[in-house]
């Protein structure tokens, strides 16, 4: 069997990550969220896989090639124009011959996940299912797309329906196992309300026309969808709980260290450090002295965290430059951004409710408690700015010194503090 990976989606509720590179390449805990899909694949028997591409498409290519350093043979095929699910899945015709695996790509999801979606499809094989999907039970099923069954048997998809409509909690996972009928009903489709060709809408044909549709019902802890920036710093927490502790880097005497951390070759961690896994330090990057990482914090390739930091449940991408006294916590820091000394990222509201962040242009409740900063790349900020709880900064804009940020910074954007120097009368 194959497997598809619906990877073209340009991730706008991720911007501003997703502004310089498509969501499948975020890091989360050290690697690009799509390896974290084909790993699962590979361990789970998967050899040849299809990856749907469009925004960011050579990116994608130039980074996992043919697939061979990951134990796969990877082929592409570009979607001209991003219109939906379905119009993704049909460009898959030519490539399989039989039944096979599909799965979005902004999906995080543990081999287990996909057995499991695997035993279903061969434990339905007697009933001959056209389609085998997985769902998974969530807080806000009104968000997605809720799954209505009957033992086993799907009998109604309902996309995103209204609150206090809603017949069940189970929503669609977005991984399927399909026979190649599904092509007849893509050909069949007609467009949603949303003027895009969904595979929900296919499957919603084969039932009306007796198809039998099957489910299975996923572990919600082993499932995640990274949708919003807030998901990224869940899905760095799971895989860095799943990581084997590792030093290979320079550790100075008079570190402290607890729990499962990675020092990448090449890392140094200075003396007075502190430090609570699970983290890990990424190659190159130099710590310290006298900071204080805490649990769930990813720092990428070649960062330089100054003096006397406190990191804390962050995504630290590569090339980064933390100046001493900061503080980071529960944030999200592009590539190659510079932070002047003193800079802060408050992560918890004064009024102690959940933290809001807006997201195309919209503001939606975080559900966090704790939530900080989210910079695109390239992001300069002066010695003591001060970020609120949930901002957004654009990639390659500059916050000066001092300067008390309560709202969202758009790309290429200055952002200074004015002074008036008043001179007093004689």
């Amino acid at each position: 069997m194959k497997a598809v990976v619906l990877a073209a989606g340009e991730g706008w509720r991720l911007r501003p990550v997703t502004s310089t590179k498509p969501k499948h390449l975020i890091p989360v805990g050290g690697k690009p969220l799509l390896a974290h899909i084909l790993n699962s694949l590979r361990e789970t028997g998967f050899r040849e896989v299809l990856v749907v591409v469009h925004y960011g498409a050579d990116k994608i290519k130039d980074y996992f090639g043919d697939g061979s350093r990951l134990g796969l043979k990877i082929e592409y095929v570009h979607q001209p124009k991003v219109t939906g699910t379905a119009d993704a899945t049909k460009l898959a015709e030519p490539y399989v011959k039989e039944d096979f695996l599909l799965t979005y790509g902004d999906l995080f999801i543990t081999p287990e996940v996909i057995r499991q979606v695997l035993d279903a499809y061969a434990a339905g094989s007697d009933s001959k299912p056209v389609v085998t999907m997985a769902t998974v039970p969530v807080d806000h099923p009104e968000h997605y797309g809720v799954v209505v069954l009957e033992g086993s048997l799907v009998i109604d998809i309902i996309e995103k329906p209204a609150p206090g409509t809603v017949k069940s909690n189970l929503v669609n996972a977005g991984i399927y196992v399909f026979s190649t009928k599904i092509f007849d009903a893509i050909r069949r489709t007609n467009l949603s309300m949303r003027g895009e060709l969904e595979i929900t809408e296919s499957i919603h044909h084969l039932i009306r026309n007796g198809r039998p549709v099957i489910a299975t019902k996923v572990p919600r802890g082993k499932w995640l969808d990274v949708g919003n920036p807030w998901d990224l710093l869940e899905a760095n927490k799971r895989v860095l709980m799943q990581m084997k502790p590792e030093v290979s880097g320079i550790v100075e005497d008079g570190v402290h260290i607890h729990g499962p951390v990675v020092v990448a070759e090449d890392a140094r961690v200075r003396s007075g450090a502190y430090i609570e896994g699970p983290v890990l330090i990424g190659e190159g990057s130099d710590i310290g002295p006298n900071c204080h990482i805490r649990p769930f914090t990813s720092i990428g390739r070649n960062v330089r965290i100054g003096n006397a930091c406190e990191i804390k449940n962050s995504i630290i991408m590569d090339d980064v430059k933390v100046g001493h006294l900061s503080y980071l916590g529960d944030s999200v820091i592009g590539e190659g951004c510079i932070l002047g000394a003193g800079s802060i990222s408050a992560n918890y509201r004064f009024d102690s409710k959940t933290v809001k962040m807006k997201v195309m242009d919209k503001v939606v409740d975080t559900g966090r408690a704790k939530m900080g900063v989210v910079m695109g790349d390239h992001v300069k900020t002066g010695v003591g700015t001060l970020f609120m709880p949930g901002i957004k900064i654009g990639c390659n804009s500059w916050i000066g010194p001092n300067v008390v940020v309560y709202r969202d910074v758009p790309s290429d954007t200055i952002l200074t503090l004015r002074q008036d120097i008043l001179r007093r009368a004689r």
